[in-house]
């Protein structure tokens, strides 16, 4: 019955599933329930087979070699650029950098906006429901500058309580970074309203697409956010890479990030002057294999159709929701009215690690503890959730088994 509802949807999960060599294996003999995708997503072949590739037969530095190799590898190393300006909306390839991920895009504009930027006195606003990646950065340059840090709080369903925020913004904001989703909660928070209040009161937004690149539409000039930073791997791309958006004006205005090769023009001992956009930001030899496979996982989802993954998560967000609610002792933490498809939640007296160790004997992974949202965990005084994340792969029969292991723990931990 759940093939015939997919293949009506257009949408084969089944054929999908094929395309996952890791989905075929076995986990201390059981079949591999993979529910940590908020972590990070499984790779399809096309992406493996994309890196293969590339070692494989055009494997060179770019950008200097005037070689049949390098020119090749250069090429494609460029593709994935116009591949991200497209899967992003931007307005021109010079706009976007590629980084390590979603932590390097975000300390790059702190490291540089920030430090060009905030004074003593000044003010940077982050939300109660942030990534370590989007506090920890914006901690240091405002201990270094002796800028002010502030932090909208969280309501009880796990939502952006927006009349504080509103409250917070004054003249003397000047940057405000907020994550998109939440990847504790699955909370998608109304960026656009945020970005245009920060906007009216002449500050930059920052925005952490780490969560929302995967299961929203993304168009930053329609959210005419100033930065915007996400990583390959949880759109079913390679680990150690990702990319930052930032407003063309905006980023020829900062300083440098890192200095080194291809982010310079000419170097004499007495003066350097610095390469144009985006290269200014790419020092050193870049991580070209995954770049290069970064643009086979986007081709991957484009071609599946954002809509339909988008439609076919939420329908598997909302089966999850009601077999959870069932399980006597079981709280879902986060119930915001917009969320993506992800489900934290604790059970009455059991440790989250407990129930992940039994839970991983029957070939299910969750992922346990705080989630890198630590000062999250402390608003809603606990110590952490488990962590259900679901993708395109997953199947209603696989909550099903998660529904039966949670059951099963309870009856072994209570």
């Amino acid at each position: 019955m759940q093939v015939a509802a997919d293949l009506q949807k257009g949408l084969d999960v089944y054929a999908i599933r094929e395309q996952f060599p890791i989905l075929k294996r076995e986990v201390k003999g059981k079949p591999l329930v993979y529910l940590d995708n908020a972590a990070t997503s499984q790779k399809p072949q096309v992406v493996i087979d994309a890196l293969v590739n590339y070692y494989t037969n055009y494997n060179a530095n770019i950008h200097r070699g005037i070689h049949t190799l390098a020119e090749e590898a250069t090429a494609a190393f460029e593709a994935t650029r116009d591949t991200i300006q497209k899967f992003i909306g931007a307005a021109s390839r010079e706009e976007i950098i590629f980084t390590r991920g979603t932590t390097e895009g975000i300390n790059l504009v702190a490291y540089t906006w920030g430090r060009q930027n905030l004074h003593a006195g000044d003010e940077v606003i982050i939300s109660g429901m942030e990534h370590h990646s989007n506090i920890v950065p914006w901690q240091i340059i405002c201990e270094e500058k002796k800028a002010v840090l502030k932090v909208i709080p969280v309501d009880d369903n796990g939502e952006l309580i927006l009349e504080e925020f509103k409250k917070l913004l004054t003249e003397k904001t000047k940057i405000v970074s907020v994550v998109h989703v939440s990847n504790a909660l699955g909370t998608v928070n109304p960026v656009k309203q945020i970005i245009d209040a920060a906007h009216a009161k002449g500050a930059v937004v920052m925005v952490d697409g780490a969560q929302s690149s995967v299961h929203l539409d993304i168009n930053v000039q329609e959210m005419d956010c100033d930065f915007f930073a996400f990583s390959a791997h949880k759109l079913y791309g390679p680990t150690g890479v990702g990319a930052l958006y930032g407003k063309k004006h905006i980023l020829e205005a900062m300083p440098v990030f890192q200095g080194g090769g291809e982010m310079i023009k000419e170097v004499t001992f007495a003066k350097t002057t610095y390469n144009d956009l985006p290269y200014k930001y790419e020092a050193g030899t870049p991580n070209i294999a995954d770049v290069v496979a970064f643009k086979a996982a986007l081709d991957f989802m484009t071609e599946t159709g954002m809509k339909k993954m988008r439609d076919y998560e939420h329908e598997l967000l909302a089966y999850a929701t009601e077999q959870l609610e069932q399980i006597e002792g079981l709280k879902i933490i986060g119930k915001a009215r917009e969320k993506t498809s992800l489900i934290s939640f604790i059970i009455d007296k059991v440790h989250p690690q407990d129930v992940g160790i039994l839970l991983d004997n029957r070939g299910i992974a969750v992922r346990t503890g705080h989630h890198c949202a630590q000062t999250l965990m402390d608003r809603f005084c606990i110590p952490g959730t488990i962590r259900a994340s679901f993708a395109i792969y997953n199947t209603k029969e696989e909550i099903d088994a998660l529904v039966e292991g949670l059951k099963k723990a309870i009856k072994l931990l209570v």
